[in-house]
């Protein structure tokens, strides 16, 4: 993709220089991503469409000052975010990477449960964003099976029937049996503030071994929805879990707590990439279903 003469002036203005150099580097599926080099100054940017995405990266970069705020993890951070005709434009602090060493897996997981930490009074948050490329819905609620069902699962199982992609005989009525025994597989706990989205692809790790979290889906949540996540393309460093664990420890159904919280993301992977990921619906369904 080649930078309009409007956008790379632009850009010049919003880092103030007058020496602009883009090197393309592989991002996600909806984004084109670039390496900015101005001056002796990188920055990670980040383009989309602002009419097919709107506000995503807005939301992004208010959830990534939400995380930032709290002092538990490190987040880049953001330089600017603007749009510019149709496209939308976020910048932000190159991270430059360094090696994952058992330190840095330990660190990680003390750093999740300090961010898990931070909590409220009730599920959900203050706007809506999104997690990947779709809408995520965050309307409070003070019962966490209620806005498990409500707020994630019913929107995306809706969206999957209308693609026929769910059938409404054979797949919603097995959800609508698990919605009923939700209640005996997920105790009470305090809002725990989530970074939403947080599989292999969305943490880094920096020049000076310290883990680092990107493309935030940020609200107040169940804590086996981020660690259910981890789990879902293979699972992270056993030093991890063992360093989250010191300070929340895993509740005797953790597993089977972390498969139900992935029908949320499975459901989004059905969503977006079709019927490959059925059947890991479906596994999960006809166990606790």
């Amino acid at each position: 993709m080649q930078l309009s003469i409007a956008l790379q002036n632009t850009l010049k203005q919003k880092l103030k220089t007058r020496s602009l150099l883009f090197q393309p580097i592989a991002g996600g599926s909806i984004n084109k991503t670039y390496q900015l080099i101005a001056d002796d100054h990188k920055f990670f940017c980040k383009i989309n469409s602002a009419k097919e995405f709107p506000q995503l990266f807005i939301k992004e970069s208010k959830g990534l000052e939400a995380i930032q705020k709290t002092e538990t993890i490190k987040v880049p951070a953001v330089i600017d975010c603007f749009q510019i005709d149709d496209q939308q434009v976020l910048i932000m602090e190159w991270i430059k990477e360094g090696k994952r060493s058992e330190n840095f897996w330990k660190n990680f997981g003390v750093s999740l449960a300090a961010l898990h930490s931070i909590s409220n009074k009730q599920y959900g948050y203050s706007e809506d964003n999104y997690m990947g490329s779709i809408e995520q819905s965050n309307e409070w609620n003070s019962k966490w099976n209620t806005f498990f069902i409500e707020q994630r699962l019913k929107p995306l199982v809706a969206k999957c029937i209308r693609k026929s992609l769910l059938t409404t005989i054979k797949h919603q009525a097995v959800f609508e049996k698990l919605y009923v025994q939700l209640p005996h597989f997920f105790e009470d706990q305090q809002p725990a503030l989530l970074h939403g989205d947080l599989w292999s692809g969305n943490f880094m790790c920096s020049d000076r071994f310290e883990p680092v979290l990107i493309d935030p889906a940020v609200y107040y949540g169940h804590r086996s929805m981020d660690l259910a996540m981890t789990t879902l393309f293979g699972g992270f460093h056993a030093l991890f879990y063992q360093a989250y664990q010191y300070h929340f420890s895993f509740p005797a159904n953790y597993l089977m707590q972390w498969r139900i919280c992935n029908l949320y993301p499975l459901l989004i992977h059905l969503l977006l990439f079709g019927k490959s990921y059925l059947s890991q619906i479906e596994q999960t369904l006809n166990e606790y279903g």
